[in-house]
């Protein structure tokens, strides 16, 4: 496989560190060359998200630090094979902002694969990609898929859905994966 082969991720400050690191390192090891892009070229502060016992929600702690390589205004699309959208905090902020949400419209309406996974389909939900599409998410994000016209799936920790693959939670990266590199190997 050429290692010029580049997929985009988009992540933010409280971007969920496993789903980040995870993704980059599994993504290199297959010989592609992943790319953070964030709102701006910095070192982010990435969160731990745990589930506890006796807890109703999850914990949150501070994750790891990583550097973006670019900035949200200098993505090109054309130079990615895919997009990935990890979970964590990110999201809740990042699909408010129109550069994101027009670099997801652009991947879609290029036909390439979109890959998201935990509270990042609160980006696809925004960029009106989950109307008539089975949608695995974290289960708080459920109502929104719902009430934006998705099937919010279950049991399946991971689906498919055309061009489109989505994630409950870090929990599901062996799912979410499997899918993720059946359609890259597709592509080639």
């Amino acid at each position: 496989m050429s290692t010029t082969k580049k997929i985009l991720i988009i992540t933010g400050d409280a971007g969920e560190s496993f789903e980040i690191l995870y993704a980059s390192h599994r993504l290199r090891e297959a010989g592609y060359i992943p790319v953070i892009a964030a709102p701006s070229v910095k070192r982010m502060n990435l969160v731990i998200h745990d589930f506890e016992p006796g807890w109703d929600t999850y914990v949150e702690r501070k994750g790891y630090l990583i550097e973006s390589d670019i900035s949200f205004a200098q993505v090109n699309t054309a130079d990615y094979e895919a997009l990935l959208i990890p979970g964590g905090r990110a999201p809740e902020y990042l699909r408010n902002d129109e550069k994101v949400i027009s670099i997801v419209k652009e991947f879609y309406n290029a036909e390439k694969y979109i890959f998201a996974i935990c509270h990042g389909v609160q980006i696809l939900v925004t960029a009106g990609l989950v109307d008539k599409r089975k949608i695995a998410c974290y289960e708080h994000v459920k109502f929104e898929v719902e009430c934006c016209g998705g099937e919010y799936v279950t049991p399946d920790e991971a689906v498919q859905d055309g061009k489109i693959v989505t994630g409950k939670t870090w929990q599901s990266h062996p799912e979410f994966y499997k899918l993720v590199f059946n359609c890259l190997l597709e592509n080639n």
